[in-house]
Formats: C-alpha cells, sequence, structure tokens
C-alpha cells in the first residue's frame, strides 16, 4: 500500500539530530506495525502536493507549527487537495494540523481554544468503539501540543473519543477518513524538548503541568496499530 505523507512542518534544525524530522517519525513506526508500508513525502509546506489524489492509496498529515486558517497559499491548497480526497473517497488520517484541517476542509470550523494550550500527555474517553481500534481500550493517551481546537464539527462526522479539555479529539468520516488531535508519532523525550522551545508562547505552569504530565503511560504505538488497521482494513 502506497502511503503519502504530507508534511506540514519541520522539526526544529536544532532539535533534528536528536529527533529526526516528521516523515521519519511516522515512516520508523507505522513500518514496525506493517513492513510492506511504501511511503512517498510531499512537503507540502514547500508547496509540493501529488499531482493526482490518485498517486497514493492512502494520505497521511504531520502536525504543524502554523494554524489551518493561517493566510498561507499551501494551506489553503491543502484544504483544497482533502476535500478532493475525500469526494474521491481515498484513505485519509489526519494528525494534530491535519485532524483540523479535516474538519475545515470538510466544512466545520476551527478556533483558537479558550482553555488555553495542551502540552504534555492528553487523556481521553473512548466514545465509540469501531472495529479497526483492535485491541479494544476504553481510553487513549497521547502526547499533544496544540492551543487551536475544532470548534464546529462537519457533517457526517462521528465522534470517537474526547475529553474535557477536547471534546472533539478522534473522528471519522464515513469509512476513508479519521482523524486525532494527537501526537502518536511523538517521543516523551521530543515532548519535552519541544516544550521547552514553546516556553516563550506557552504559560510556565501549563508547561510545569505539561512535564508532569509526561510520567502518565503513553497509547503511541496502540494508536499506529489503530492506524494501520484503518488504512489497510476499515
Amino acid at each position: 500500500m502506497r502511503i503519502g505523507i504530507l508534511q506540514c512542518d519541520d522539526v526544529a534544525a536544532d532539535l533534528q539530530p536528536a529527533f529526526g524530522n516528521y516523515p521519519a517519525m511516522f515512516e520508523a513506526m507505522l513500518g514496525e506495525i506493517a513492513a510492506d508500508l511504501q511511503f512517498t513525502t510531499y512537503r507540502v509546506v514547500g508547496g509540493e502536493f501529488p499531482h493526482s489524489v490518485h498517486d497514493c492509496d492512502g494520505y497521511i498529515t504531520t502536525g504543524s507549527r502554523y494554524g489551518v486558517n493561517d493566510d498561507f497559499p499551501w494551506i489553503d491548497t491543502l484544504e483544497e487537495f482533502v476535500a478532493a480526497v475525500d469526494r474521491e473517497k481515498i484513505k485519509f488520517v489526519g494528525i494534530c494540523f491535519g485532524h483540523q484541517m479535516l474538519a475545515k476542509a470538510l466544512g466545520g470550523a476551527v478556533s483558537e481554544s479558550d482553555r488555553g494550550w495542551a502540552v504534555g500527555v492528553s487523556i481521553n474517553r473512548i466514545d465509540v468503539q469501531k472495529d479497526w481500534m483492535s485491541p479494544a481500550q476504553k481510553t487513549l493517551n497521547l502526547i499533544v501540543s496544540h492551543h487551536d481546537q475544532v470548534s464546529r464539527l462537519p457533517a457526517g462526522i462521528e465522534v470517537l473519543a474526547s475529553s474535557d479539555f477536547c471534546p472533539h479529539y478522534m473522528f471519522q468520516h464515513e469509512d476513508h477518513m479519521m482523524s486525532v488531535q494527537g501526537h502518536p508519532e511523538f517521543s516523551k523525550a521530543y515532548s519535552d524538548a519541544l516544550m521547552d522551545k514553546r516556553a516563550n508562547l506557552i504559560p510556565a505552569t501549563r508547561i510545569r503541568q505539561g512535564k508532569a504530565s509526561l510520567a502518565e503511560e503513553v497509547n503511541d504505538e496502540l494508536m499506529m496499530r489503530w492506524i494501520v488497521n484503518f488504512l489497510v482494513n476499515a
């Protein structure tokens, strides 16, 4: 199966020697679960897109420091691309920025959360258990780093996981699109370094809370397995 990674940002240059870049994070974790997946990266943040939505069998978006409402041509093009992926019923998985982009491209809305930044480990309820969410689990703990949230759902979206902090944490659209606000590709060490990197943006109290939350168990490998199940079997 050919998977296109839609790269929406780069890891900061000074952090790349320790953590690599975002496409490599996905390839390493997904490749361990399904060695037969083939990956092609499209650096959409630099204006590089597939020639056609049919160039790959499915797509995954990375996170981004940018917001889906930011006024950049590549963000507008990505919104059009995601809408086209939906029309053609091609598999799509949105991560963080991609989760928000899926909602916007299908007619929903994204806005800055009045709850502030979410960093560290988020703990979420599983509200709906799909067949591809195997092995089953009642909660989903993932690393997060965001201050925007999906504020209005598009029509036809089914919320699968939520929390009081983020009511639309994971959702699915029909049988071909799903997305999650968290980052299964992030390690705890990278989350810690990213909080330090963004200390001028995030209140110190929230950073202290985020760093303390890194003691929680995370379900990163489980989420990656769910993603593979969704892409291949759902």
